[in-house]
């Protein structure tokens, strides 16, 4: 009897301790996730800082189309307010109304050689560039975070403390399909960004 009731005790502590182990690495990844959030709302917030500087370089040029420059202005507000809200699927639409913005912008910049010239303008846009790079880059990251987070709380044996501690799948990043593509600054400028 004394032995069955060890053989339990240990069967009990060794549970325990594979419990524990498997909740400690559960809080690992989810604080893998918001630490991978927290890279990307950094990023974007300093190309939100940026954005109005380049509006407002373009604006200097009294006939450069105003339409374009609150397209972008009104998309920035967009990404701005669904970071803010922590909304990530309208996070992904304001996304692309901002990168489409900035496509047409920088398009239009074609026509204005002096813009192109101003030194002001090209040190905003190899900023933001890079920005934009860097956001990808994070995008990819905090993806796979949330890859990784959502797989370990549905597998067994994970799930079932997963559920005890009422661990929540995060939601991944996404972009439309025509939306995917990072704005190539440098592309558009003949590689000058």
């Amino acid at each position: 009897m004394l032995a069955l009731t060890v053989i339990v005790l240990g069967a009990l502590l060794l549970a325990l301790i594979y419990g524990i182990s498997i909740y400690n690495s559960l809080v690992q990844i989810k604080h893998n996730v918001s630490m991978a959030w927290a890279n990307i709302d950094v990023l974007l917030k300093q190309r939100h800082d940026e954005l109005p500087k380049l509006v407002e370089t373009c604006r200097q040029y009294k006939e450069f189309e105003q339409a374009t420059l609150e397209r972008v202005t009104a998309a920035r507000g967009q990404v701005h307010q669904a970071r803010e809200s922590h909304d990530l699927e309208a996070l992904g639409v304001a996304e692309g109304a901002l990168r489409a913005g900035l496509g047409q912008l920088f398009a239009v910049v074609e026509a204005y050689p002096n813009l192109k010239a101003n030194e002001q303008f090209m040190q905003l846009l190899k900023r933001i560039s890079v920005l934009e790079d860097a956001i990808a880059d994070r995008r990819e990251l905090y993806n796979d975070s949330v890859n990784i987070n959502n797989v370990r709380i549905e597998q067994f044996p994970d799930t079932i403390v997963a559920g005890m501690f009422r661990f929540q799948p995060a939601q991944l990043l996404k972009f439309a399909e025509a939306e995917k593509a990072d704005v190539d600054l440098g592309q558009m400028f003949g590689g000058h960004a």
